[in-house]
């Protein structure tokens, strides 16, 4: 695939170094951020040329920001919003003079992704991240402690020190937004941000719910296919578009991802994918990360990658969260040794499906 990417969180924060990256077969993307601008700040030029110069020294492409966060204000829709947004339509258009083509991010409340273990241990010996709905601590605070806790001192993605050292505060705060309240502050963001995007041809990706359900009361509104004809109608542009997650989808057993990505790629709505497997553990919906192949989880990886072959899928795409093997210890879900393992999949199976299109 002429797009595949791996999330790297720079020579700061990560183990795996670019040279590493540029060893794996096929890989010709990073998924790039900063990390040290704090959220609601205008990216600086100056810290987007050197993460730039940096990957393509490397030998590879930057064409893709994850994350871009939103400030909570305008997620609440409190009257500081407007400043914010303004903040965000000015780092839209710094990352597109550097060559940036798609920008990830979400809208959920409070907390960006949610597990009840960061290091499960699996049959083999290996280790990944795991969600059972009763060992939910009532207290958010409880989990935050704990997953800093079993962080491995890494500063996870969507769990910045900043934001949550007031949890309590953070909650009051989001009291009274329900999923109307933040669908109609959603609108109101896209409606301010997407003619800056088209005007720069930057993509807007909306990453899914993780897990795609309430939790502690907060509200989600990025859940499944009804979720994103609604979110696609808040502003009809292909700049207001997804990240398909196939993980955070399949993590409900509702969905039927592979035609999730037939229906929004065929419309050019989804210029970003997140290609993992997860394995249910019981029928409550209980899941743990696993290695991509179809054999290892819950979610038919064959089924996924042919839905996007078959709608000439040409955006960009990387794996995601997976077991840590081998001995690695690093940022939990985002090892080298089983994301490499995925690409190498993915693109087999891509070559598979390419091959066989050809004698049909």
């Amino acid at each position: 695939m002429e797009n595949m990417g791996f999330r790297w969180y720079g020579s700061k924060n990560d183990p795996i170094t670019l040279q590493n990256i540029r060893q794996i077969p096929g890989t010709t993307q990073v998924v790039g951020a900063l990390f040290d601008v704090p959220v609601g700040e205008v990216w600086p030029k100056d810290k987007i040329a050197a993460l730039k110069k940096e990957v393509e020294t490397a030998g590879l492409k930057l064409e893709v920001i994850e994350s871009v966060n939103i400030h909570d204000d305008i997620k609440i829709g409190l009257p500081s919003r407007d400043q914010y947004i303004e903040n965000y339509q000015q780092t839209i258009r710094n990352l597109a003079e550097f060559g940036i083509k798609v920008i990830c991010y979400n809208f959920m409340p409070v907390f960006d992704w949610l597990r009840t273990d960061l290091h499960y241990v699996l049959e083999d010996g290996s280790n990944d991240m795991a969600f059972e709905a009763d060992k939910l601590a009532e207290d958010p605070q409880e989990i935050i402690d704990a997953t800093r806790a079993n962080s491995n001192g890494y500063t996870l993605p969507g769990w910045e020190p900043d934001r949550l050292a007031t949890i309590e505060g953070l909650f009051k705060a989001y009291k009274n937004v329900d999923e109307s309240k933040l669908r109609e502050n959603m609108k109101y963001f896209l409606d301010a941000i997407i003619p800056v995007c088209e005007e720069c041809d930057v993509r807007m990706a909306m990453h899914p719910d993780d897990p795609p359900r309430p939790l502690f009361g907060l509200p989600r509104i990025y859940k499944n296919a009804k979720d994103m004809r609604a979110i696609e109608a808040m502003h009809e542009s292909k700049y207001n578009g997804f990240t398909i997650c196939t993980g955070s989808l399949g993590e409900n057993p509702d969905n039927d991802v592979p035609a999730i990505i037939r229906e929004f790629v065929s419309k050019d709505r989804a210029p970003f994918i997140h290609a993992r497997n997860i394995r249910f553990m019981n029928k409550k919906g209980d899941f743990h990360e696993s290695a991509h192949l179809s054999e290892c989880g819950s979610l038919d990886m064959y089924e996924i990658m042919k839905a996007l072959h078959d709608t000439n899928f040409n955006g960009y795409i990387r794996p995601d969260h997976g077991r840590n093997i081998w001995g690695e210890d690093g940022v939990p879900g985002y090892g080298l040794y089983d994301r490499a393992l995925g690409i190498a999949y993915l693109n087999g199976l891509w070559e598979a499906l390419e091959k066989n299109s050809r004698k049909l």
